[in-house]
């Protein structure tokens, strides 16, 4: 054991969904500069109340909150234990023998010796608050909400030295590109939390927080999660085998100034879903989008949807020219890219290999400030783009900081959702997991 607390799956379950609706339980008030995150406007309701939440949901807050909408507001009562994880399927039956333990030739030896470096870092009592087993259910316990209660380090409430080496841990683990998107979230993150009135401590870039998974090993499985407020990293090592998802990154805004530095996100990733669509030709187009009015949120695989059932929608890959197939690889690549380039390769390789089984389907309009939502779809990856409707910028005339928008909003490209995940059992490396214990153990 790795000196944490002593729980269970359900009373942590428990703790973690009351906790977390005491947080989000302050009404419209609260809610108003609190997100930046919706959940899906269209029936979330009757998913928290059919998923058992305890007590209903406050009449104040959107819909789906704790007790987990479909876009995710945060786990809480949709949240399932590690020993009940099976992942993203289309049905509820996982597609066998997608995973492999194998040799990559990509050395995980520098994100090894920086979460050594960091964990050497912490003082004795951070340590134990930061660590947990490899298979805890704290790899399923994370939100995109900004009030969630988290556990592990947090990155201010520690020194500067410390948090050079959680940077330093980060750019070990991600690409140049992934490193600068996760600090730019978190910089707008701190913008709204000034645009908001400033006195919230959850809207700076010190609100996020490390936990880790096992112990950082060449040859042992561990990993390490890495969340707050729009970016959830989640990042599992088996010798030199990576899997780093889900991965979830928003913000709201997506451009803004903050402290003399213009920062804009997702260009990329709204640009390759358009270039993708213009590729197609008008019958294509008329099977990949289902509909032209976009919902307020649209994301079916936030937090707490680990095991979402998610049947193919839109127009396979299958049927696409060669130019096509090569526009749905850059878009893929866009957020596979995220990870340390080697790892990256690896992991387009293996997306490569299923692109003829992988669907594309689109929500909204087309143009280039259009609000739209995009899925990439197929054994071994998951990819959703949302531009949801604003929660807390862009509000002002509703009275105070940022107002309160919702759900039902009008979706703007100021507030974008994404994620990545790996169906079938992948997310959190928990196929390889159990692969491992398997056959070495």
């Amino acid at each position: 054991m790795h000196g944490h607390r002593p729980r269970t799956p359900e009373t942590e379950h428990s703790r973690r969904w009351f906790m977390n609706k005491a947080l989000l339980a302050g009404g419209v008030a609260a809610m108003a500069t609190m997100t930046g995150c919706s959940s899906n406007s269209s029936g979330t309701a009757d998913t928290a109340a059919s998923s058992g939440a305890p007590g209903g949901m406050p009449s104040g807050m959107p819909s789906g909150g704790p007790g987990g909408g479909a876009g995710g507001m945060g786990p809480g009562a949709s949240e399932v234990t590690y020993a009940d994880f099976v992942g993203v399927t289309t049905d509820g039956k996982v597609v066998d023998d997608l995973y492999a333990i194998h040799s990559t030739d990509v050395s995980t030896d520098k994100v090894v010796k920086a979460a050594q470096a960091f964990l050497d870092g912490l003082t004795s009592k951070e340590r134990k608050a930061s660590v947990f087993e490899v298979d805890d259910d704290e790899w399923l316990a994370w939100s995109n909400v900004d009030g969630y209660q988290r556990e592990g380090a947090r990155m201010g409430d520690l020194t500067e030295k410390q948090r050079d080496l959680g940077y330093a841990l980060l750019g070990a683990a991600l690409s140049a590109d992934g490193l600068t998107r996760t600090r730019n979230i978190m910089k707008l993150n701190a913008f709204l939390g000034d645009y908001s009135g400033g006195g919230r401590d959850t809207l700076t870039e010190g609100a996020y927080f490390f936990t880790f998974m096992g112990t950082p090993s060449t040859t042992q499985p561990w990993g390490f999660q890495y969340e707050g407020h729009h970016v959830a990293i989640n990042y599992f090592v088996l010798g030199d085998q990576v899997v780093m998802t889900p991965t979830f990154m928003g913000s709201e805004p997506t451009s803004a100034t903050y402290q003399g530095e213009k920062i804009t996100l997702f260009t990329k990733e709204t640009t390759a879903g358009l270039t993708l669509l213009r590729s197609l030709t008008d019958a294509q187009r008329k099977k990949v989008i289902s509909s032209e009015t976009k919902a307020g949120d649209n994301l079916k695989a936030g937090a707490g949807q680990d095991n979402v059932k998610l049947a193919h929608q839109g127009l396979i890959a299958s049927g696409f020219t060669t130019a096509q197939k090569d526009s749905l690889l850059d878009l893929v690549r866009v957020y596979v890219g995220n990870l340390a380039d080697g790892h990256a390769e690896v992991r387009m390789r293996e997306v490569e290999d299923h692109l003829d089984d992988t669907y594309f389907s689109w929500i909204g309009e087309t143009e280039d400030s259009s609000a739209f939502y995009y899925r990439v779809h197929s054994p071994v990856v998951l990819i959703e783009y949302d531009a949801q409707s604003p929660l807390a910028y862009g509000n002002k005339d509703s009275g105070g900081g940022g107002g309160m928008g919702g759900p039902g909003g009008t979706p703007t490209q100021q507030h974008i959702h994404t994620i990545i995940r790996t169906p079938n059992g992948g997310d959190y490396g928990v196929d390889l997991l159990k692969l491992h214990l398997e056959n070495d153990h």
